[in-house]
């Protein structure tokens, strides 16, 4: 919908618009636009995840600055602390504090990205709320979701139909 006034825009919906007293300069990618009165976005100074290790050679412990990228935003961050390694089929807790992951090993982890990154609640805004870590040139870890949580997109419906 090209050059068309649209009355409001939904989460994965990619609209452009005008801002005033707001340079092209001051808008980089990742950033975030939204509502300032009502829930306006926050910069997530640290946050917490649950990821599940795909390909990665060696071990992920604390200390470890992969790359996020989370909807458009491409952020090294740091993880600061693993909380609980997660038993992967079953999704009970099977080790608090663990000293490290491996390949294919589900956690709770503490990240703090090094530039400003927004992340959200994946019920709230399912788009900020997932993200994929990258390191090696290759990805290394997804964020897993809650079976259920937040909106399906369309293409997502009609995927799941086909299959």
């Amino acid at each position: 919908m090209y050059h068309e006034a649209l009355s409001k825009a939904l989460p994965e919906d990619s609209v452009g618009f005008s801002v005033e007293n707001v340079s092209v300069k001051d808008v980089h990618r990742g950033s975030v636009a939204g509502d300032s009165k009502n829930d306006s976005p926050m910069e997530a100074a640290g946050f917490t995840a649950q990821v599940i290790t795909l390909n990665h050679p060696g071990q992920v412990c604390t200390g470890y600055v992969p790359i996020l990228d989370c909807y458009r935003a491409h952020v090294a961050c740091k993880v600061s602390e693993l909380k609980e390694e997660i038993d992967r089929p079953s999704g009970k807790k099977l080790e608090d504090g663990p000293k490290f992951l491996k390949s294919s090993n589900v956690a709770i982890i503490d990240m703090v990205p090094g530039k400003p990154m927004f992340v959200e609640s994946f019920s709230d805004y399912p788009p900020l709320g997932r993200f994929v870590v990258h390191d090696m040139r290759q990805t290394v870890a997804v964020n897993k979701k809650a079976a259920g949580a937040g909106k399906v997109t369309n293409s997502a419906q009609k995927t799941q139909k086909a299959k």
